[in-house]
This record gives C-alpha cells, sequence and structure tokens, in this order.
C-alpha cells in the first residue's frame, strides 16, 4: 500500500484585481465580475524595469487563470520581471473586438502610470497562451499611438507592446491548422466572416513594426498545432522583425510552465535568457566592439570573445559574443555588450584543419578588463600562453 500525504501549498492571498476602467468597462453588458475587465499586479522585488502583462488561454470562452497566468505571473516576479495578469473580457457576452481593447488598456495602464509601478515605460511586453496566445498576438499586430484628444488620460497613451511571448499561440483564423472554436468564440454570429477573420489571422498581419517575439510550442499539441508558431515565426523573419522559437518534440497541448517535466519545464529559463540577450532586462545602451586577438605574436586563428558586465547588477544586462576568425572580431551594436566595465573572457579553438591541433578549448584571456563607451570600441588583445 502506498500512504501519500498533501501539503497544503495555500499562501497568501494573490494581489487585488484592479479595474482597468475604474468608472466602467465601454461595451459592458452587465456588472457582473466577468463584465469588469482587471490587472492583478504582482511586483519584482528587486526589480530591473522590465515589465509583462499576462493573458492567460482558454478559447476565448474561459480563462485558464492560475497555470496561464498567476503561476507565470509569479515566476517572472521571481526574476525580476514585474508581471501583470489581465482577466479579459470574452464570449458568451463579449465578441471582438472587446478582448483587444482590454489587452490595449492594459498596456496604455501600465505605460501610463509606469513611474508609480517601478517599470520603464519603453520595456513593456505582452505574453498569451493558447487563445490568450492569440490575443497577445493581435496586440502586437494591431495597435497605435494613443488617442491625444481623448479625455481619460490613459487612452492617450500608445498601446504598442515592446515585445512579445507567445505560448502555444492560436495565430491563424483561416487555416485548417488553425483554431476554429477560439474563432467561433471570438467572432460570434460573425464567425463566417473570411475577411475578418483574415484581419485577425496575425501572421498576415506582421510587418517592420511588430515588436520582437518569444514564441514557445511543442510538437505533439494537437489542440494548437505548431504551425501556429511556425507561421508566426517566418512573418517575423520576413519582415525582418527580431524573434526566436522554440519547438519541444514531447508535450501536450498547453502546459503552463510544465512542472515536473525535466525538459519542457525549462522553457522559462530560455525566455529569461532572450529577454536578457534583447536588452529587455537592464535597458542599457549597447555599444559595437570590434578589434584583433593575438597570441604569442600570432593572429589567434580560431576561437570567440565575450564581454560581460563587472557591474553589480550585471546579470541584468546582455553581454556581448564574436566568433574570432584570423585574429579579427567584430560585434554591432544591436547584439553589443552594454556600456561600463566589463570581463573579457577569449577562448581559443584552435584552427580549421583535419586534424586536432590543440588538446582542448582553453579560455586565454586572464583578468581582462575593458571599458565600454558609447559609440565605436576597437581593441587590439595581445595574449601569451
Amino acid at each position: 500500500m502506498l500512504a501519500v500525504t498533501f501539503i497544503n501549498t495555500a499562501s497568501a492571498a494573490p494581489p487585488e484585481a484592479k479595474p482597468l476602467w475604474p468608472d466602467g468597462a465601454p461595451h459592458a453588458v452587465g456588472t457582473e465580475e466577468s463584465d469588469i475587465p482587471t490587472l492583478r499586479h504582482y511586483p519584482a522585488e528587486p526589480g530591473n524595469g522590465a515589465a509583462v502583462i499576462i493573458c492567460p488561454g482558454g478559447g476565448y470562452g474561459v480563462l485558464a487563470y492560475d497555470h496561464e497566468g498567476h503561476q507565470v505571473a509569479q515566476f517572472l516576479a521571481s526574476r525580476g520581471v514585474t508581471a501583470f495578469v489581465l482577466r479579459y473580457r470574452h464570449s458568451p457576452s463579449y465578441r471582438h473586438p472587446v478582448p483587444l481593447q482590454d489587452a490595449q488598456r492594459a498596456i496604455r495602464h501600465v505605460r501610463h502610470h509606469a513611474k508609480q509601478l517601478g517599470v520603464d515605460p519603453q520595456r513593456i511586453g505582452i505574453m498569451g497562451f493558447s487563445a490568450g496566445g492569440h490575443l497577445a498576438s493581435t496586440a502586437a499586430t494591431h495597435f497605435d499611438s494613443g488617442h491625444a484628444d481623448a479625455a481619460d488620460p490613459v487612452d492617450r497613451v500608445g498601446c504598442r507592446p515592446d515585445f512579445a511571448v507567445l505560448c502555444y499561440p492560436v495565430i491563424s483564423m483561416t487555416e485548417s491548422w488553425g483554431h476554429r472554436g477560439s474563432r467561433n468564440n471570438l467572432l460570434g454570429d460573425r464567425a463566417n466572416d473570411e475577411e475578418l477573420a483574415k484581419s485577425l489571422s496575425n501572421d498576415q498581419q506582421v510587418t517592420k513594426e511588430t515588436p520582437r517575439t518569444f514564441l514557445f510550442h511543442t510538437a505533439q499539441d494537437r489542440g494548437v498545432p505548431v504551425e501556429n508558431s511556425l507561421a508566426f515565426y517566418r512573418a517575423l523573419m520576413k519582415h525582418g522583425v527580431p524573434g526566436e522559437l522554440h519547438v519541444y518534440q514531447h508535450g501536450p497541448h498547453g502546459v503552463g510552465l510544465a512542472h515536473g517535466d525535466p525538459v519542457l519545464s525549462t522553457w522559462p529559463e530560455r525566455l529569461i535568457e532572450w529577454m536578457r540577450g534583447s536588452n529587455l532586462l537592464s535597458g542599457v545602451e549597447r555599444a559595437g566592439v570590434t578589434g584583433t586577438i593575438a597570441l604569442d605574436g600570432e593572429p589567434l586563428g580560431w576561437g570567440t570573445v565575450s564581454f560581460e558586465s563587472s557591474k553589480a547588477d550585471g546579470k541584468w544586462q546582455p553581454s556581448g559574443w564574436a566568433m574570432v576568425r584570423n585574429g579579427k572580431f567584430s560585434i554591432a551594436a544591436p547584439d553589443g555588450p552594454g556600456l561600463g566595465e566589463h570581463r573579457v573572457r577569449i577562448t581559443n579553438w584552435g584552427a580549421v584543419k583535419p586534424l586536432p591541433t590543440i588538446e582542448k578549448a582553453t579560455e586565454i584571456s586572464s583578468s581582462l578588463q575593458v571599458n565600454i563607451a558609447a559609440g565605436k570600441n576597437d581593441f587590439s588583445f595581445e595574449l601569451t600562453k
């Protein structure tokens, strides 16, 4: 007989849900909880200035608030990212464009109150799961710069997110690999309007103005096939928008943080790494770096060089990394390190020959420090074995 002891994991009450429109939401059909779009604020202590608004999934018919909202917000806050969980309106009482209006209002609200919330108004992202991923991708492709003549100061603020995070998202409303249930719930009696469905098939709405995007999916997802993420990623690449896509071989639809799966549960850390590399965790100015590296008087044939911040809060800053060939390296400013003091790490890879030329890849720099300044940085490193 196997005895199982259940541990009470209840913790402090979640943050208070605050209405997005204190005086009542537009298009509200009642005064019930489901008629009031809200945000819950999960402050990061200490925070790094980044913020993410999370849209739980549920096919535009329900909200998976726990595992695609509350738990995700707790994770992000533990990594220095201030999080907000959006309770948006959905069917059967609300159809398009109401969910989008709720998401746009959430972005405007956080940006308008950025100083009070301790976030950078230029590092506000939107994140969504499944149908919430559709909503997040819609917010990332349908936005405006604000309404200057609006009576409400929140509505004068732009609603373009600075980045998007799409987790096994619904993307297409027209393809066979889309999600018909989400289409029906979102569009209601207009579900057969092909032009409207096309306008909300967000792989077709990507432009060069679409914000950088992180996507995560599983190949075994039968609820929302991986083709949705593949299509959005292809559209990003077509328009020159920075993006990163992770497809895991195993896992069903709706995995959330995938607690307990030793492989799938790594995706949240991949997200944090992407955010750091995209300079979303610090906002520090980046600079380009070029230079030469010689070992014992000869150009380093093949290797790498990296620049890592020496600051106390440097873990949030992006590093700069390049391959070295024939003693030369170059890092463009968009991929470069932030300004300030940096440790330099240089690794010798040996040579490009049909036989081993060194015993193993070896770090050959020792206590190198440089200051990265605004503009162009050019260094010459002379090393000895």
